[in-house]
């Protein structure tokens, strides 16, 4: 579905991608991890037209995504910091993203709306929401339009734990529909339980892609962090 072949980027002297290739398919959750300035933001970046890749080329269902923008339209990026207009209240700004993707209300998947609570309080002003609920909104928002693919940026951060378990609930069943899921997150142990491969990320290169039962069987450890704790010391 989301293919990148030998993918590089540079920001004047730092080389952000270094020759990046990996192919990610539909049913899949994988977690997109790696140190602090390893290059999973340029990725993603790459991935949603945001960033335009100085060599090699991504493919979205077999296009290439510089020659195809409508492709976004396919996906739910829900940011690691959401940022809004803060004069508008959540009501707004979902009516707001409604107007700006042509959606009527037929289609949509308003689940997280009702879940989280946000239908209480759609008058509440951004200026005043704490980072949890500006969460709360992002992967609303994220997952309104039904896209095939979800990209989720540290989604769990700021929630509190039944949110996050109410997040990672959706996240599971959307990937169980055959959506393909991209996860960011330093926590690895609210990874375990939903993702089903790994992709590691090192100074713009990609160290390992795996899935998540290889790695066990490799490792012999059924935690995601100590995995690939093992496997990045034998390098």
């Amino acid at each position: 579905m989301i293919i990148a072949s030998n993918v590089s980027k540079k920001f004047g002297k730092l080389k952000a991608l270094d020759d990046v290739s990996v192919t990610c398919l539909k049913g899949e959750c994988i977690a997109l991890i790696g140190p602090n300035g390893c290059g999973k933001t340029t990725l993603i970046k790459s991935t949603l037209g945001m960033v335009v890749c100085d060599s090699g080329f991504i493919t979205f269902n077999g296009n290439n995504i510089r020659h195809d923008w409508k492709y976004r339209a396919r996906i739910g990026y829900m940011p690691q910091i959401g940022r809004y207009p803060e004069n508008m209240t959540i009501g707004q700004v979902l009516d707001m993203m409604k107007d700006i993707r042509g959606c009527k209300n037929e289609n949509l998947d308003e689940e997280l709306i009702s879940q989280f609570g946000l239908q209480d309080i759609l008058k509440k002003r951004m200026s005043t929401l704490s980072g949890g609920t500006r969460q709360k909104v992002s992967a609303a928002l994220a997952f309104l339009f039904n896209p095939e693919v979800l990209i989720l940026d540290e989604p769990t951060a700021g929630l509190d734990p039944v949110s996050s378990e109410i997040l990672k609930a959706k996240i599971i069943t959307e990937k169980n529909k055959g959506k393909l899921v991209l996860i960011t997150s330093h926590i690895l142990s609210e990874l375990d339980d939903l993702i089903s491969q790994v992709i590691y990320m090192q100074d713009g290169r990609i160290c390992f892609h795996k899935s998540i039962a290889n790695l066990q069987q490799e490792t012999g450890e059924a935690k995601l962090s100590k995995a690939i704790a093992q496997v990045m010391l034998k390098r």
